[in-house]
């Protein structure tokens, strides 16, 4: 999508923020029902699927206009809909996420394992996004403007920072894109004795043969990590660890580079089918610990997750 996004004309529903599509500059499509582009489009929604949501009134134009199955398509506009699950398709993960903080600015959250922060792919309504928003205790703050300000993997439970506040977000983000923030997290892995505690892992990591895993490559590093071994309990020891750096699954990857693959890791290094998640086996990483000077107020802020590994 190329320039400015247009204004959202439909409000949460569910907690849920809507989707957009801006309608590309496709010839084929030209005078054509909207309904045809769309069945193309989304081929795994059908026609059927594709009717009543149009005649829902619920499929919006960037003016606030509905659209129905008889509308045209028209390249460069934009249309708002909702992302369509049901509970069925979707039961609830059964672990609860506990606010650690709230100010201004910030809500911190002690996220559990297994939860998406952001709806994506087979998650809409099950993730700490959505949740926020329908909590009864925030409702005093303005949910729809609730977003991470970073990065935190579904499996991984930890501390996570969301700001509420569009006046300020930028300047939490800001602390993230330029590495000022002490992130600390907890690990189960093998124990290896044999590696000079403390030690500095580097390497360069780029977007692995499937899109949602990370792999190795020959280049200047981009991905360091410091690791601690805390304690040892015979073949598994707690690990701490410290990236020094942000790229996607990068605890992962160094700690497998290392011959001490995380325990009950779904992806590294062997990947598990998607939806057949053991809620009885999280993945063995938390992220106790995130640590900053504030942007807005200069002090010096720690939050630390209430869960152990």
């Amino acid at each position: 999508m190329s320039g400015m996004k247009a204004k959202n004309p439909l409000p949460l529903l569910h907690g849920v923020k809507p989707s957009y599509l801006v309608l590309p500059h496709d010839k084929q499509f030209y005078g054509q029902p909207l309904l045809h582009f769309l069945c193309a489009r989304f081929p795994f929604v059908g026609e059927a699927a594709w009717k009543a949501r149009l005649n829902s009134g619920m499929v919006v134009n960037q003016h606030g206009r509905p659209i129905n199955e008889h509308a045209s398509f028209q390249p460069g506009e934009t249309i708002f809909y909702y992302r369509e699950t049901s509970r069925e398709s979707e039961p609830r993960i059964p672990f609860d996420e506990h606010i650690l903080h709230i100010d201004q600015h910030l809500i911190v959250v002690d996220k559990p394992h297994f939860l998406p922060v952001i709806p994506s792919g087979r998650f809409l309504r099950e993730t700490l996004l959505t949740r926020l928003r329908l909590r009864a205790d925030l409702q005093h703050l303005n949910v729809a403007d609730i977003t991470p300000v970073h990065r935190l993997d579904k499996d991984t439970a930890g501390v996570m920072l969301l700001s509420h506040n569009p006046a300020s977000r930028a300047a939490y983000q800001q602390m993230f894109a330029e590495k000022t923030v002490q992130k600390t997290y907890h690990a189960l892995a093998p124990t290896r004795l044999d590696l000079p505690y403390p030690l500095t892992v580097q390497s360069r990591l780029v977007r692995g043969e499937s899109f949602f895993l990370t792999q190795e490559v020959d280049g200047t590093p981009n991905a360091q990590t410091e690791i601690r071994l805390l304690e040892m309990h015979g073949d598994v020891s707690l690990y701490e660890l410290k990236p020094l750096t942000g790229k996607k699954h990068q605890l992962r990857v160094h700690m497998m580079k290392l011959g001490m693959p995380l325990l009950n890791d779904a992806l590294y290094p062997d990947v598990l089918p998607a939806g057949t998640e053991d809620y009885a086996k999280p993945l063995k990483l938390l992220a106790k610990s995130i640590g900053f000077i504030d942007p807005i107020s200069g002090e010096e802020r720690v939050f630390e997750s209430r869960q152990a590994l």
